[in-house]
């Protein structure tokens, strides 16, 4: 067969765009102007003339090669799946337990541990009000907690995301657990899943547990233990999830979380670190809201201007480092407590556009998030909701399958447009340590979260049952909510802390605790070594917490205005 070269344009395009246009206007009439979140303007049709397929190796190649546009790897899902990796929080850890079990069997893949907003806060259970315990996540404070939560768990076969702020008392203790089981620290696989101390600074201030000169210490001080000693862990999460859901457009939460990864690059590279050796542990974390489009583009963009920082700013050249690897949670945001089944829906459409944005890994929320922590159905139906996308609707059958798409291919282009002039502005203020320090960044997300809930009250965006198709609250079914652990169960996990605390060596852990005293006052040695140490000698996740606080100063975020 001969090939022939396409040219354009097409014989009879502009004679048919112009019958087109005609009808068009005639049958809409007065026409509005489309915008999505991020202010780009959406055009009713695209053709051709917006986007050429001359530019398909420069702006697409093939998955797995630069630029990266259709993939990090050369068979995405259709070789190996996403990692189905639910976020589980439960009251006590034998709590937890269950759970993760029961989710493994319905086919979750990985596990992600949330704990309890006390061990988020940095304190151990017996240092706040017992009705708060186990009410949004697992209470975890010590050894003995850490190795119930992953009882009949093979750790060194399953993935495990930490959802663990600096210091990172959790991968402490679960590597006190590997010690003790005897499992080789390089057996370890996961991620430090809330290492990014600059999105708790900026948008998630319950994490936000030291100091900014401390945390950034902490941090590169856990990457560089990591290097060393957990060749299959990722220390680094960066997560542009907590900036979206605070209100930050999606090409706005990517630029911010891009230019977060320059930083803390950066910073290892200040340290003397090899960016070749710390990038391909660098991990994302990311949001997907429910504008379908747009966050398939938001993914695509960010992965090939995050390949181009990594050649250009940092010079690397192992193609690991290139990889721009994120998991992903649909949007709690966009769930309403307003007829919450609904809400099955949109995690079913978030959830796509994560796919064909070409995820790594996926939390779907369940739909009663919005009212407790889930209930076992509810989170069962999330789980089954990402086992029907790939095994009934096929969505891994074919890689990028939006690829080519002038729509898609246009709004990646746009959204990338937009993605590096907001790296610029953050560039412009010194990077991403100094903009968030001087309340730029508050500031810019802060702004977009009022513009979005503007146009949700004036009905310019719709929100089904809360803005339009509303029905009387006595029509709407009964919620359920996951009812608080019993006080009973609660008081058993206080006994058993304040048993563990008398029963373990006294003397070793006063130790432990000056030692991680003197390694936060010195200038050289690596902090995060002496938390694992301690974490090993029976301290506690909030006695930890509360050593670095007093010698590196405790979290306050900033305020603005």
């Amino acid at each position: 067969m001969t090939e022939h070269a396409v040219q354009l344009p097409l014989p009879g395009f502009e004679a048919a765009r112009g019958r087109w246009r005609a009808d068009y206007d005639r049958q809409i009439g007065h026409d509005t102007v489309v915008r999505n979140r991020s202010g780009i303007e959406i055009k009713p049709l695209y053709t051709s003339e917006d986007w050429s397929s001359e530019r398909y190796m420069d702006a697409l190649g093939f998955p797995g090669q630069l630029p990266l546009t259709r993939g990090i790897y050369p068979t995405m899902h259709r070789g190996r799946t996403w990692s189905q990796r639910q976020l589980i929080g439960l009251g006590t850890p034998a709590d937890y337990n269950a759970r993760l079990k029961t989710i493994l069997a319905h086919g979750g893949t990985a596990g992600s541990l949330i704990p309890c907003n006390s061990v988020y806060r940095g304190f151990d259970g017996d240092e706040v009000d017992p009705l708060l315990l186990g009410t949004c996540g697992a209470v975890v404070n010590t050894i003995d907690d850490m190795a119930t939560c992953y009882r009949d768990i093979p750790i060194d076969r399953f993935s495990t995301a930490l959802n663990d702020p600096s210091p990172f008392t959790l991968l402490a203790l679960l590597l006190a657990v590997a010690k003790r089981r005897g499992i080789p620290w390089s057996k370890i696989t996961g991620t430090s899943n809330q290492s990014d101390y600059l999105s708790h600074f900026v948008a998630n201030h319950m994490f936000f547990r030291l100091a900014l000169p401390g945390a950034r210490r902490l941090l590169v001080d856990h990457i560089a233990f990591a290097n060393v000693h957990l060749p299959g862990w990722n220390p680094l999460s960066i997560v542009g999830q907590h900036m979206q859901q605070g209100g930050a457009t999606p090409a706005e939460a990517m630029g911010l979380t891009l230019s977060t990864a320059i930083q803390y690059a950066e910073d290892c590279r200040a340290r003397g670190m090899d960016p070749d050796r710390f990038l391909p542990r660098f991990t994302f974390f990311f949001d997907i809201s429910i504008s379908f489009f747009e966050e398939i583009a938001k993914f695509r963009a960010g992965r090939r201007i995050w390949q181009r920082i990594v050649r250009e700013r940092f010079g690397a050249s192992d193609p690991k480092a290139m990889r721009f690897k994120f998991h992903a949670q649909t949007s709690g945001v966009d769930l309403t407590r307003q007829q919450p089944l609904n809400n099955i829906s949109r995690v079913a459409v978030q959830a796509m556009a994560g796919i064909f944005g070409g995820l790594q890994s996926l939390h779907t929320d369940a739909h009663d998030e919005v009212l407790s922590v889930p209930a076992e159905d509810a989170a069962r139906i999330a789980v089954s909701t990402q086992n029907i996308l790939k095994e009934e609707a096929h969505l891994t059958d074919v890689i990028d399958p939006l690829g080519g798409s002038y729509y898609v291919e246009t709004l990646t282009d746009q959204m990338e447009a937009t993605i590096v002039a907001v790296i610029d502005r953050i560039d412009a203020a010194g990077g991403m340590y100094a903009a968030a320090e001087a309340g730029l960044v508050q500031h810019m997300i802060g702004e977009s979260a009022l513009a979005f809930q503007d146009k949700v009250e004036r009905g310019q965006e719709t929100v089904v049952g809360v803005n339009r198709y509303q029905i009387p609250d006595a029509d709407e079914a009964p919620r359920q909510a996951l009812s608080p652990p019993p006080a009973d169960v609660i008081e058993a996990q206080l006994q058993a802390l304040e048993r563990y605390k008398a029963e373990r060596s006294q003397a070793a852990v006063a130790r432990a605790l000056d030692d991680l005293a003197r390694a936060a006052a010195s200038e050289t040695e690596n902090v995060y070594a002496k938390v694992v140490d301690a974490a090993d000698a029976g301290v506690t996740h909030g006695e930890i917490c509360g050593c670095l606080r007093r010698e590196l100063g405790d979290g306050q975020p900033l305020i603005v205005a």
